[in-house]
């Protein structure tokens, strides 16, 4: 397993989930709180690693995201 895959001890989260919550939460200040379309996040967050667009809405599902 590597390193950004292990979760953290505080909350559980994966370095990626992490990498991945801060995207969202700063596209949706920057679009007033509104959604945040996941074509959009997924190119966000592929600035900062590869996922496919399938990973993405498997890790939102257990991030629980709502549509």
């Amino acid at each position: 397993m590597k390193r950004d895959e292990i979760p953290d001890i505080r909350d559980g989260l994966t370095y990626k989930e992490r990498i991945v919550l801060h995207v969202l939460h700063e596209t949706q200040k920057e679009r007033g709180d509104r959604n945040v379309p996941t074509p959009m996040l997924w190119g966000r967050v592929c600035e900062h690693f590869y996922i496919s667009p399938d990973e993405l809405t498997a890790m939102l599902v257990r991030l629980g995201a709502r549509r």
